[in-house]
């Protein structure tokens, strides 16, 4: 395989001081597109003048097209430019956002949706811009706060996102978010320099559609699977069709010459383990954002309920985002006294301990935003250390394909959480009036799921090979570029 590496001359010095706040911004607006419609989920039938069924998908087509954009955008942005490739993921999120907020059907949200869901690219392109910009005294803390803010937006999100849907028309939330995406776009295109690295060569085409094929078939069975039945034949199709295809994929991608995914880096232990850790850990952050608001809002009644708004319950998901964004000087500082592995394993120990925590503490408000606070401070620290780990083995020319990767491995954790935690709290639950809602043990039983994924998590952090540093300038990147090519 043979790879044409070029460094282009910088016509001036990065503006460094503003690129890592810029960059983060971008990542907590982009990130912010999680939990932006969630104060609209129960409404959407009525708003959209549709079936409860049918509005799910201004959900799922969210997840689906992040899915299939995120290794896309890191391998173009590897070859035309990650600056690039980053202003053009915002650009499809202020569209979405200003079809969204144009939209009283279900047709144009869908779309609008779907093109919010192909920003998803911007926080391991950014990632990459700060690896080929930064100097290495300050790439670390740079990278832990642009990892971190893939959890910080959504923590952040939900309180501003129930604040405006309580008080206002419902389609400000998208204005909104496109406005804030038009100020991120402003601020790359003014305050960000474009990256000197490029491969340059041909895009795989092929490769592309054939994951976007296999992913958007997996994250159909991971999250309508309980829907559609787990043995029925719509299920098992879209199943099948995902592993063949996986399958056909990887002897094409082993067999290109500028493959979509270098399978031969993925499968080096440092980045196969690392991103088998990213998919656990992905599972374990999701699982404390599905129980703590369900466990606010449910009426007292119930025995279990705190009978709070969902604004009440954003506001004490919030410190989780706070602690995710304070640990990012402090993930660095570990990583650079004892190495990234070290961080994620540290990281892994402190979310389980949360979710430990929860077992006990889960019948006020204080102990919700105790064991929120918990962990998020554990997921701030682990997210900071993954991009490090991925960097530190993937080499210079395939660095936003391999932050993508990771990501996407995330992506895949926090659907599959929602899976198993909607199947469990969906079995266990206790009358209250002419329904039902989910019972105190079940949200037992899921936080406890959440404390094993993190302890999984610590063991196969355990085995990932090497100290290695925290990463390398952006200099020292463009001068192994240039000899290169």
């Amino acid at each position: 395989m043979s790879t044409a590496l070029t460094a282009e001359p910088r016509t001036s010095a990065p503006p460094t001081g503003v690129v890592v706040p810029v960059l983060a911004f971008a990542g907590i607006v982009v990130s912010l597109m999680q939990t932006l419609i969630v104060p609209l989920v129960g409404d959407l039938p009525r708003l959209l003048h549709t079936s409860a069924g049918n509005a799910a998908w201004a959900v799922t087509t969210t997840l689906l097209a992040a899915a299939v954009a995120t290794p896309v955008m890191g391998r173009l942005g590897d070859m035309y430019g990650k600056r690039r490739m980053l202003l053009l993921s915002i650009g499809l999120l202020v569209a979405g956002s200003v079809l969204c907020g144009l939209s009283d059907t279900l047709a144009p949200m869908v779309l609008g949706r779907t093109l919010q869901g192909l920003a998803a690219g911007v926080i391991p392109l950014g990632i990459s811009i700060m690896r080929d910009e930064l100097p290495a005294e300050r790439l670390g803390s740079a990278i832990a706060l642009m990892s971190a803010s893939l959890g910080v937006g959504g923590a952040l999100g939900l309180p501003l996102a129930a604040l405006l849907a309580d008080h206002a028309d419902w389609h400000l939330l998208f204005w909104t978010s496109a406005g804030l995406g038009l100020i991120a776009g402003v601020l790359v295109a003014t305050l960000v320099p474009e990256s000197s690295v490029r491969t340059g060569g041909r895009f795989d085409l092929v490769g592309a559609l054939g994951l976007s094929v296999a992913l958007v078939c997996l994250l159909l069975v991971i999250s309508q699977g309980a829907a559609w039945g787990w043995t029925s034949p719509r299920t098992l199709a879209f199943g099948a069709t995902a592993v063949v295809v996986l399958l056909v994929w990887g002897w094409w991608e082993l067999r290109s010459r500028a493959p979509l995914v270098d399978l031969r880096t993925s499968a080096r232990p440092q980045v196969l383990l690392t991103n088998a850790a990213s998919v656990i850990f992905g599972f374990a952050m999701f699982a404390m954002s599905l129980v703590l608001p369900q466990l606010l809002q449910l009426p007292e009644e119930t025995g279990h309920g705190l009978g709070r708004t969902m604004l009440y319950a954003g506001l004490v998901m919030a410190p989780s985002g706070l602690a995710m964004v304070s640990m990012a000087p402090v993930s660095a500082r570990i990583s650079k006294a004892a190495g990234p592995k070290v961080t994620l394993m540290v990281g892994a120990t402190v979310v389980a301990t949360g979710y430990g925590v929860s077992l006990v503490l889960m019948s006020s408000v204080w102990e919700l935003a105790l064991v929120s606070a918990i962990v998020g401070t554990g997921i701030g620290l682990s997210y900071g250390a993954m991009p490090a780990l991925i960097m530190n083995a993937a080499p210079v020319h395939e660095t936003a394909a391999a932050n993508s990767l990771n990501t996407l491995m995330r992506s895949i954790g926090t659907s599959t959480s929602s899976a198993v935690a909607g199947a469990v709290l969906a079995r266990m639950t206790v009358p209250l009036g002419d329904t039902s809602v989910p019972s105190e043990t079940g949200f037992r039983i899921v936080m406890g799921i959440g404390c094993l994924a993190a302890l999984v998590a610590l063991g196969i952090a355990a085995f990932i090979p090497g100290r290695g540093r925290t990463g390398t300038s952006g200099d020292d990147r463009a001068d192994t570029a240039a000899a290169s090519s």
